[in-house]
């Protein structure tokens, strides 16, 4: 069964790498926000919008008037507009609210970009992204199924991430016409119905050492407040 997986990676770029995102991210903001003023203006006369058809044949033309935006990969330019596109789509869907312009003071600042003809690949410990080259990354693990898209990412800390959406294939469990309650808690991570308990690893491991380093500090305290000879209840430390 094929399945879209994400993945999520950090992001070692080069200076001029941060440089090159940065201008992407710039173009991809300015594209998306100059044809939704055209799709608003087009709303509020026509009460329809416009076609991604058409706005991406005015993209060619805007690559002329405007040269810095060749700079850049062209495939995230033309997701920004597909994006615009689908969100109009949706908002005519009353699935959610008009789209409304990106703004640069946004927290995190991103672009999408498309695989086409193998210009997006895993090389060892870095990936290889359109106009970018091969980025280093923090590859916490393998990556298994083709690369259908990446989005790169800024923080507003600067640190860098990519996320990717590959097509893979996995084998389905098999059914077992059987079927559980199952409570999240806090000291235990679930429990369920046949009362089964799974404990809260992550939980136990971060805790422990400090669990005991708090109950020998207390103890020490109550330890030396009975040598003083006071009551537990008058010992406020």
């Amino acid at each position: 069964m094929l399945i879209n997986k994400a993945y999520k990676f950090r992001l070692y770029p080069t200076k001029e790498q941060e440089t090159l995102i940065a201008k992407t991210i710039g173009c991809s903001r300015f594209v998306f926000n100059r044809f939704l003023g055209q799709w608003n203006d087009t709303y509020q006369e026509t009460g329809k919008g416009l076609t991604y058809n058409a706005c991406s044949a005015e993209l060619m033309q805007l690559k002329k008037e405007f040269v810095w935006l060749k700079e850049v990969d062209s495939i995230a330019l033309q997701s920004s507009l597909k994006n615009l596109a689908d969100s109009y789509t949706r908002f005519f869907k009353k699935q959610n609210k008009a789209p409304r312009f990106k703004s640069k003071k946004n927290q995190v600042q991103s672009y999408t970009t498309k695989e086409t003809n193998s210009n997006m690949a895993i090389v060892n410990n870095k990936i290889k992204l359109p106009k970018l080259g091969l980025v280093r990354l923090a590859k916490s693990r393998e990556v298994e199924g083709r690369i259908l898209s990446a989005t790169v990412r800024r923080n507003p800390s600067g640190k860098f991430f990519v996320s990717i959406v590959v097509k893979t294939d996995v084998q389905p469990l098999k059914k077992t016409d059987s079927s559980i309650g199952v409570d999240l808690g806090i000291t235990d991570f679930a429990v369920l119905s046949d009362g089964r308990k799974i404990d809260n690893n992550k939980f136990t491991c971060k805790m422990e050492k400090r669990l005991k380093r708090e109950q020998r500090k207390l103890s020490r305290r109550a330890l030396n407040a009975k040598n003083k000879g006071m009551n537990l209840l008058d010992a406020k430390n």
